[in-house]
């Protein structure tokens, strides 16, 4: 499109940050619709506190926060600046959160943001109203503050005004006019807006109208607490009108409260209370006589607990009361993260929603880049609109997470902890036998996957009477953990172990054009013998990883795809032939579901398997990346000769009614070689010790497959795939991901750790485990790529740094002869 119409549904934060970052990127035929007045539009930007905390555990959602301080630092407004830098302090009132506020301190080295631990004392001299003798210590970051998000909304409109963009007040989306699979307009009371491309960025609004489209937004919108005091008298004199502010935003996460200036006054802001969620269908009906629809009824009794513990910390106020509050409207979704894409089934239609102020500005040039250019330059698939399972579109689903989500949002949460809420929704076949084993489960799309297996408590013992080490743990590490998975992993090395794969996402893709697209979409080539086995790369148009796959040609127009989830099904659906086109026909399916799978792997693994099999599969006859579809026993099975443990064996696939058959047939099996059944950690352990990568975790689309060690994967000698020209127009990497060893074998960390070189902060942890193998921690990190095995690093991990080493790859069995064998 030469010159698209874009229409932007929302005049907040978000709509404006858009036509800005639209129009400044040459498409200036804009209109934004508002149905409020401007710019006090009473959606959540006419609220919005206007905190601007950058650091997250999410790199994702952090760079979105520094592109907004740092797009809204340069915004022009006649009324002042729509950012006050004034600093961010969280202060911990318990050891928990002080060692939480060391990791956060961790992160924010990690990911370039300016941060610094202090003392009582010192967070004392930079908010006196704070009662040290309350507090541990404080994190300070100085460059955070405060956002005045109409300033800046106003002011990004001025410019996409400039430009071209064409702001309409007062306009109600009725309708979304759609032709031939695409958006051809918006139709509000006076007429139908003509739009090659719309975005709905309504805010808590935007599930609304994205129910026109058919398109479910899992968000819901969820009142939050929020009162000013009265005069505070140690305040007088330091503020004015204008500037507002000078205390850095404080946050006291240990109750659930966050405070800022208001001139003379404090603001409080609440999340301790239980959840207020807002039903849509009669919020227009009970604000209908009210300016501000996003700005509920204060409710004293819930702000009650928050009064009390907001003069515990800062006694100033005890000379003052709450004068004025309200009940603010804000977007919670499932997992914490916003809500980004283009519709699948009605090109043009894209979401920018659940987006508070303080990742506004960076989540619109995303999206920008991703409307205009194909693929956003920020690694965006933590927000991506179809990273839900369909279990996790439902209302009782959205409802119910979201609602934990608001109940969390200050909570220490663990890296392994996993909701409470909806558990039990996708169990295996085998659940019922790993129940029976004292299975501990995680989950993970919505699957039950065990951890590790109480059973295997007594063999832990008997290998610690062998001489293998157990290495104690700190508190934290040790949570959502147990050294019985130091067992499983030592035994799948030494003899052979049971692991459920089902939960592995499974796709199959048929017909006469199956081929054609799997070549033309991925980087390996596919155009193998039946039976074939492929390891190969999912690129985005600027050739980094978007997912990573094993691929099965298990008939001449069918094969069997190894997925990373719902991403990749959203990916190859958009890719599909058009309808019509019966000479590249394809059907794609996601058998996930109706299929199971075991992996048996071990030294002894053939020794197991090889009676229940008709079929030989020796090492000459069934050779490494080959698959065979055969029978265990009398139950029909595909066997993949694949391991990403690193050891002998197979997954072994078979659909559900069979499941539970196989499992018993395989157990039985394997009594006599003293089989047992092991869980993820163990797994993920295995295949960090053998160099492989997990996806969305060691590697995403920032990176490009050169630098994340998969390049092997590449055939650039094949014809034209997504990303094959941005890799060749690619320089050599800057960072690569590197293989790490710890040197004390006490020593874990659990991911997103800093990593100094030369006493500068030159990379981070993507993911690590303890290696039953080696005795000591593996992790990967992204490093310079002057870095190279023999050099020394340092790992910070609450606040004290700990060496490691670069080591080749794979850490564990280079020769690889434990799988070829």
């Amino acid at each position: 499109m030469a010159h698209p119409k874009v229409v932007i549904i929302g005049a907040g934060i978000v709509g404006t940050s858009l036509a800005d970052e639209i129009t400044s990127r040459g498409w200036t035929d804009v209109t934004v619709l508002e149905k409020g007045p401007l710019f006090l539009t009473g959606g959540s930007t006419s609220h919005a506190p206007g905190l601007v905390f950058q650091t997250n555990p999410s790199k994702t959602m952090t760079e979105f926060a520094r592109y907004t301080i740092e797009k809204f630092l340069a915004l022009d407004h006649p009324d002042g600046s729509a950012f006050n830098p004034v600093g961010g302090l969280e202060v911990a009132t318990t050891p928990q959160r002080w060692q939480d506020l060391h990791r956060k301190a961790g992160w924010a080295q990690s990911w370039g943001i300016d941060g610094h631990l202090l003392d009582p004392a010192a967070c004392a001299a930079l908010h006196p109203l704070l009662d040290a003798d309350r507090i541990l210590g404080g994190f300070h970051t100085p460059a955070d503050g405060l956002a005045k998000a109409l300033r800046a909304a106003e002011a990004q409109a001025r410019l996409a005004s400039a430009r071209g963009a064409v702001f309409r007040p007062n306009q109600e989306v009725l309708g979304i006019v759609e032709r031939g699979g695409r958006v051809a307009g918006v139709e509000t009371a006076d007429g139908v807006i003509a739009a090659d491309v719309v975005i709905c960025a309504a805010g808590f609004w935007g599930a609304e109208v994205a129910k026109q489209v058919g398109l479910v937004l899992p968000l819901v919108p969820m009142a939050h607490q929020y009162a000013k005091t009265g005069r505070i008298a140690a305040l007088q004199g330091r503020n004015t009108e204008r500037s507002e502010a000078g205390l850095p935003i404080l946050r006291h996460q240990d109750q659930d409260l966050y405070f800022r200036e208001h001139v003379d006054r404090i603001g409080i802001g609440y999340y301790g209370h239980k959840p207020m969620p807002v039903d849509m269908s009669t919020l227009s009906a009970v604000t209908a006589d009210t300016e501000m629809p996003s700005m509920l009824s204060f409710t004293d009794e819930d702000f009650a607990p928050a009064w009390h513990e907001s003069m515990e910390l800062l006694p100033a106020l005890s000379d003052s009361k709450v004068e004025e509050g309200f009940n603010g409207i804000f977007s919670f979704t499932p997992d914490g993260f916003s809500i980004m894409g283009e519709h699948r089934d009605l090109a043009g239609f894209w979401v920018a929603e659940a987006v508070w102020v303080t990742h506004s500005a960076g989540v619109a040039k995303a999206t920008a880049e991703w409307i205009i250019d194909g693929a956003p330059k920020t690694e965006v698939h933590e927000c991506d609109l179809y990273r839900f399972e369909d279990v996790a579109r439902s209302d009782r689903f959205i409802l119910e997470t979201s609602s934990q989500a608001f109940v969390e949002v200050y909570d220490i949460i663990h890296p392994h902890q996993f909701r409470t809420a909806l558990r039990g929704l996708r169990t295996s076949p085998f659940h019922a036998r790993q129940q029976e084993l004292g299975a501990y489960f995680f989950e993970g799309g919505s699957w039950e996957r065990p951890a590790w297996y109480a059973s295997n408590a007594e063999l832990m013992q008997r290998l610690r009477d062998e001489g293998v080490q157990f290495p104690e743990r700190d508190d934290w590490s040790s949570d959502f953990w147990s050294p019985i998975s130091i067992a499983e992993a030592r035994w799948t090395r030494e003899r052979v172990a049971m692991y459920d794969m089902t939960p592995l996402t499974r796709y199959e893709i048929a017909g006469p054009g199956a081929l054609e697209l799997l070549q033309r979409l991925t980087t390996n080539n596919l155009d193998k013998s039946v039976g074939s086995v492929t390891y190969t790369l999912l690129l985005d148009e600027k050739g980094g990883i978007r997912s990573d796959l094993t691929v099965a040609r298990l008939a001449p127009q069918r094969f069997q795809v190894g997925a990373n989830g719902p991403l990749d099904f959203d990916w190859f659906t958009r890719n599909l032939p058009a309808a019509g086109d019966t000479d590249g026909a394809v059907t794609l399916r996601d058998i996930t579901g109706g299929t199971c799978c075991i992996g048996v792997w071990g030294p002894v693994a053939r020794d197991l398997v090889q009676p229940l099999c008709s079929d030989d599969i020796s090492h000459h006859s069934f050779k490494y990346f080959r698959a065979l579809q055969t029978y265990l026993g009398a139950i029909p099975v595909t066997m993949m000769r694949v391991s990403y443990v690193g050891e002998l064996g197979w997954e072994i696939y078979t659909t559900a009614e069979y499941g539970s058959a196989l499992w018993d047939l395989l157990w039985e099996a394997g009594r006599a070689y003293e089989v047992i059944a092991a869980g993820r950690i163990a797994f993920n352990s295995l295949r960090i010790e053998k160099g492989y990568r997990g996806w969305g975790t060691d590697m995403t689309t920032e990176h490009l497959p050169a630098a994340a060690g998969v390049d092997f994967a590449v055939r650039m000698n094949k014809p034209d795939f997504v990303g094959k020209a941005a890799l060749e127009q690619a320089g050599p990497p800057t960072k690569i991901l590197r293989s790490i060893v710890f040197d004390s074998p006490s020593m874990v960390v659990l991911g997103k750790e800093p990593v100094f070189m030369r006493g500068m902060c030159a990379g981070y942890i993507t993911s690590a485990a303890y290696s039953a193998t080696i005795g000591r921690s593996i992790a990967y990190a992204w490093l310079p790529a002057g870095a190279g095995p023999g050099d020394v690093v340092e790992v910070e991990y609450l606040g004290t740094l700990y060496t490691a080493v670069i080591h080749p790859e794979p850490v564990v069995d280079p020769e690889m002869s434990r799988i070829r064998r």
